[in-house]
């Protein structure tokens, strides 16, 4: 039992032999730990107390010659001495204290000021980096400035150079141009005043002048030449000529008021004066695209006139057409109630159909009315030929509609005789629009007619050999001469119909290739496709060289086919 007693006392004393010197080897390496760290902070406390901010301060002094320099050196110096006589010996106390708390084995106020040391290290650090950066513009500028004046100087010699290669090109203004490189260069003289007298606060602000004069000279050189060219050489010549196109077509009848161009005319000549008295202090703000402007707008006013000119072909045919229309029915319409007594007689006629012929001859006066209040118009240049063509356009359409009614009229209560005169007088107008196709299909020079539609003109014409054989015949067969009517005008209006699509087409795909060409040198696969679409033209396949040519040019400038039709006037809408 002893025995027992005496290995149990034996073991517990070795084992807290064994703790205590486990406790003692852990006690020494976290000294050592601390240790190490504050011999660390000591040696960053060092290095802050070495920084070379005072070699560094001492060569702005020897730069010290001017009052902005004079100022800033004090301040740095206070700066510094504040540092070395204040900050850094008040890190010196804090890391006695942090080694006195070492020593008594006080881990914990020890970690707490070696917090505290690594803020205000850190603290210093950050103050004298920033303190040093501030010297060093100083110390550091005449190489900086040095490199930066070499900069503006190369831009200088290039942008003088071009200048002086293109100096024809600036005309009156290039003397303006020449004196403002005089002031660039005075400049340089004032930045080398000032590295001379050491006044290195001001040099900034002469390298920021000097710099933003020579970005303001890039623009000169590069947009001057254009703006003189521009706005003293092609604008004027466009406006002569607008001027005395516009007064000519004004002398010849067309109503051009809704284009304001004497107006606009006058408007641009105040704009290019502005332009060119700005152009003379080198104000070139917004100037050439202001001119670009311009220029657009008088290259569409030729478009506008020739789109008038188009307009007034198409109202004077037009109204040619109704014109004679009119008076045929006018004359038909009259003969025929010269004559009512006389069908009153002859033919049973019903309240109905004599109440249908009153209604015909009022529709017929009142259209007569609008017609002439139409030539009113036309005749004192009151509407633009657009608007005029819509109102005639309008008025076929009640023509055709009168005619359409009084051919049923006709049908119910007419004669033989009737029929014969109506017959005849169709067959006139069938006549006619066979000459008015073939009339416009040799007034515009197609450079190729289909085979197609020569064989709907020969169509057209044995369908009204038909008519005169009907007619020669005794006794006539009115329904057969009325069939032979119907397919003689609809051969006659389809042919009338297509020789106008197809004249307008061959001219909406020329106009388009036309349009086209002010790519042609830029646009390669354009050029290419528009080649193609003349000669697409030249074989007679219009329409297949109006949607190649469309086709190509939406892909440089979307959405041109409904600019097309508004500046030559096209209806048709082709599919995409």
């Amino acid at each position: 039992m002893d025995n027992i007693v005496v290995i149990i006392a034996a073991a517990l004393g070795t084992t807290l032999f064994v703790v205590f010197i486990v406790l003692g080897v852990l006690k020494g390496r976290k000294k050592k730990k601390y240790k190490k760290i504050i011999e660390d902070l000591d040696y960053q406390k060092n290095r802050l107390d070495t920084s070379p901010v005072g070699p560094e301060l001492a060569k702005v002094e020897g730069y010290v010659n001017n009052e902005k320099l004079e100022v800033l050196y004090k301040n740095w110096k206070e700066r510094l001495n504040d540092i070395k006589e204040i900050q850094i010996p008040k890190i010196t106390d804090m890391l006695i204290e942090a080694e006195y708390s070492l020593s008594q084995t006080d881990y914990k106020s020890t970690m707490y000021k070696i917090a505290k040391l690594e803020m205000e290290i850190y603290k210093v650090r950050a103050t004298s980096a920033f303190l040093l950066n501030e010297i060093k513009d100083i110390t550091n500028s005449e190489e900086r400035n040095r490199a930066s004046i070499t900069k503006l100087k190369a831009k200088y010699r290039e942008l003088f150079e071009k200048f002086e290669e293109t100096q024809d090109e600036f005309g009156e203004y290039a003397k303006v141009v020449s004196l403002q490189f005089e002031t660039i260069s005075k400049r340089f003289e004032d930045f080398e005043t000032l590295m001379e007298n050491n006044e290195y606060t001001e040099v900034p602000e002469i390298l920021k002048v000097i710099n933003e004069l020579l970005k303001h000279m890039e623009v000169v050189i590069e947009e001057l030449p254009s703006i003189v060219l521009i706005a003293e050489g092609i604008l004027p010549k466009k406006i002569e000529e607008i001027i005395t196109i516009y007064n000519k077509m004004v002398a010849a009848g067309y109503p051009l008021d809704y284009l304001n161009v004497e107006y606009n005319v006058e408007e641009a000549q105040k704009k290019i004066a502005d332009i060119l008295d700005r152009a003379k202090v080198l104000n070139l703000e917004d100037s050439l695209f202001d001119l670009k402007v311009l220029t657009e707008y008088f290259e569409n006013l030729f478009t506008d006139f020739e789109k008038e000119k188009v307009i007034k072909s198409d109202y004077d045919e037009a109204n040619k057409t109704l014109q004679t229309k009119l008076k045929k029915i006018n004359s038909l319409v009259k003969d025929m109630f010269e004559q009512m007594n006389d069908l009153k007689q002859l033919y049973s006629l019903s309240e109905t159909d004599i109440s249908s012929l009153y209604e015909i001859k009022g529709d017929l006066d009142k259209l007569n009315e609008d017609y002439n209040t139409l030539i009113s118009h036309t005749s004192n240049h009151s509407f633009a030929y657009s608007k005029l063509t819509e109102e005639i356009e309008t008025l076929v359409i009640r023509l055709s509609e009168l005619e359409n009614k009084l051919d049923n009229t006709l049908n119910v209560i007419g004669s033989m005789h009737d029929d014969e005169m109506r017959a005849r007088q169709q067959l006139a107008e069938v006549e006619e629009l066979l000459k008015n196709s073939q009339k416009q299909i040799r007034s515009f020079n197609l450079p190729v007619i289909p085979n197609r539609y020569y064989i709907e003109l020969k169509e057209a014409k044995d369908a009204m050999k038909e008519i005169v054989k009907e007619l020669d015949k005794k006794p006539i067969t009115i329904e057969t001469l009325n069939t032979r009517v119907d397919t003689a005008r609809d051969l006659a209006l389809k042919l009338y119909g297509k020789t106008k699509e197809m004249m307008k087409t061959a001219m909406f795909a020329e106009m388009a290739i036309v349009y086209g060409n002010r790519y042609r040198s830029s646009e390669k696969d354009l050029d290419r496709n528009l080649t193609y679409s003349e000669m697409l033209l030249n074989k007679g396949e219009y329409q297949k060289s109006l949607e190649l040519t469309i086709n190509s040019l939406n892909k440089i400038e979307p959405g041109i086919y409904d600019k097309l039709l508004k500046l030559y006037g096209g209806k048709e809408r082709m599919s995409e």
